[in-house]
């Protein structure tokens, strides 16, 4: 099981291998620095990831919110509250 910011980050890996692209390139096609998809992608980082992120990132691939979402990644997360 993983917590959401590790299936986001997970979904965003399979996203570029899918394409073929680099973050670098996925940075540039979404508007946003690669400073912050390697902050989201680098489970060493603690940093959080917004929806606006998320949404640029699916407006850069041409994706909408629900097809970023509808992936087995997401089926099953640990429980975010204790």
């Amino acid at each position: 099981m993983m917590n959401v910011k590790e299936a986001t980050a997970k979904r965003i890996e399979q996203l570029c291998k899918e394409r073929t692209i680099t973050y670098n390139t996925l940075a540039n096609l979404c508007g946003v620095t690669p400073s912050t998809i390697y902050s989201v992608i680098d489970p060493r980082k603690n940093k959080t990831i917004t929806i606006t992120t998320i949404k640029k990132i699916c407006d850069g691939l041409d994706l909408s919110l629900k097809e970023f979402f509808d992936s087995p990644v997401f089926d099953v997360l640990d429980q975010e509250i204790l």
